[in-house]
């Protein structure tokens, strides 16, 4: 993986923050009102899968009171890794040059995104880690722990990606960075879409930083963790790994996203 050693970073741009929901009215306007806190300049995209529960409605009366926010309203639910895309291409069309990944029920502390963008001024893709040193999580059962923790290390090991944390959700790309990796080839739409992402930047060369979060489990609302979100993943990552190792034995070249900028 690029070291970023070599690299000259130039200015990161507007910020773009994307929050993806569903089902999310007890949760939006908390969590915007935090981001605008944590970071006044940064702009936020809501993009809804047209709750059934008004979560549109309300992200679209928050809108017409704040310039900064936007909302993306999505035809239904499509899974977590449909609407970042979507979000992406939004973010992409506008002219922004960070776009942020981060959950609507305020897992992701709004108050830590400053340090992943200070991070990011030294990198491609920051990573917001509950596995390094530093990093935590809040109010979970044992048993989810052992999940993440598990699928993290299977992750990492099968596709050779030196993350510790390769399912995080909370993220930080430069706007370059997801240019180059291949987004129209992204089927994923579950929680493994972040494992792609990330093992698509490790292979891209992109230099890539985790940084420590706190992750708080949800006060509001209900999980959309589910077991078929699980079996894909499995099988994702498992079919990944093997159609990697397989083509280094036939000696074939992974076909993949462009390589980083050199400059």
């Amino acid at each position: 993986m690029n070291d970023g050693g070599q690299r000259r970073y130039g200015p990161l741009g507007r910020a773009l923050v994307i929050i993806p929901t569903y089902n999310e009215a007890e949760n939006i306007k908390p969590i915007v009102s935090r981001v605008r806190s944590a970071v006044p300049d940064v702009d936020i995209l809501v993009a809804d899968d047209n709750s059934p529960d008004g979560t549109g409605k309300i992200a679209d009366e928050i809108s017409a009171e704040d310039g900064r926010v936007h909302v993306l309203h999505r035809k239904g639910k499509e899974g977590l890794g449909a609407a970042y895309l979507a979000g992406f291409r939004w973010g992409l069309e506008h002219g922004y040059g960070v776009l942020v990944e981060m959950d609507a029920d305020g897992s992701h502390q709004p108050e830590e995104l400053p340090r992943l963008l200070t991070a990011l001024k030294g990198a491609d893709l920051v990573l917001g880690s509950r596995w390094v040193p530093g990093g935590r999580i809040v109010n979970w059962p044992k048993s989810r722990e052992y999940i993440s923790r598990g699928g993290s290390l299977y992750s990492r090991v099968l596709l050779d990606v030196p993350i510790r944390d390769v399912t995080g959700g909370y993220r930080a790309f430069r706007s370059e960075t997801l240019a180059g990796l291949g987004l129209d080839d992204v089927a994923s739409a579950g929680y493994c879409f972040q494992v792609d992402l990330a093992r698509r930047a490790v292979a891209a060369g992109f230099h890539v930083v985790e940084v420590p979060i706190t992750f708080v489990e949800r006060e509001r609302g209900d999980s959309k963790m589910s077991k078929d979100i699980l079996v894909e993943a499995l099988w994702r990552v498992t079919a990944w790994g093997v159609g990697a190792r397989a083509g280094r034995l036939l000696g074939k070249r992974p076909a993949g996203p462009s390589s980083p900028p050199s400059s």
